[in-house]
């Protein structure tokens, strides 16, 4: 009796499941998302590997560890973690374009419908006023990052060759 009623719940769940409404949305994950020029797609998302867009994307690209190129449409944002960003001549991106630890470069007639934001990276465009953006353009370089990091590194280098050295003087009783 027991498993009948186990039995019945599974099968009522099961009945009642819906399906995931993501017919046009592309998950990979090492594989590299192409949009062709005739295609058409709501959401990108892509770890360690790449999107290239000629079409259009109506959603959301998100990368990690991967680049993206855009020659088409992207209506919404773009955002890439430790890769670069490319959008070719006549592109537009509908909302922002958000970088981390890498660099966003711009061809001619790029349109950004919001901000642009390129933390620990670089921003290069084909002429300084070749793209036009609706918001805010935030650039911080990465040395702002790394610099720290090289002077932490260099002064606990420097205090130990120094104690080092300390050691190897009071040894040999200089």
């Amino acid at each position: 009796m027991r498993s009948l009623g186990i039995a019945l719940f599974v099968l009522l769940t099961a009945m009642l499941a819906r399906p995931a409404l993501a017919a046009q949305d592309i998950v990979e994950f090492g594989s590299t998302i192409d949009v062709s020029q005739k295609d058409t797609i709501h959401d990108a998302v892509c770890f360690f590997c790449s999107v290239n867009v000629e079409g259009t994307v109506n959603g959301d690209i998100v990368v990690f560890f991967g680049n993206v190129r855009i020659d088409g449409k992207a209506n919404h944002d773009v955002v890439n973690f430790f890769g670069d960003v490319t959008a070719g001549d006549d592109t537009s991106i509908g909302h922002d374009l958000v970088n981390f630890f890498g660099g966003v470069r711009l061809g001619q007639n790029v349109s950004v419908g919001q901000d642009i934001v390129v933390m620990f990276g670089s921003l290069r465009a084909a002429q300084p006023a070749s793209f036009m953006i609706g918001g805010s353009r935030v650039v911080e370089p990465a040395w702002l990052f790394w610099g720290p990091f090289l002077a932490v590194g260099l002064g606990i280098y420097f205090v130990v060759h120094e104690f080092r050295g300390y050691r190897r003087r009071r040894l040999l009783g200089y």
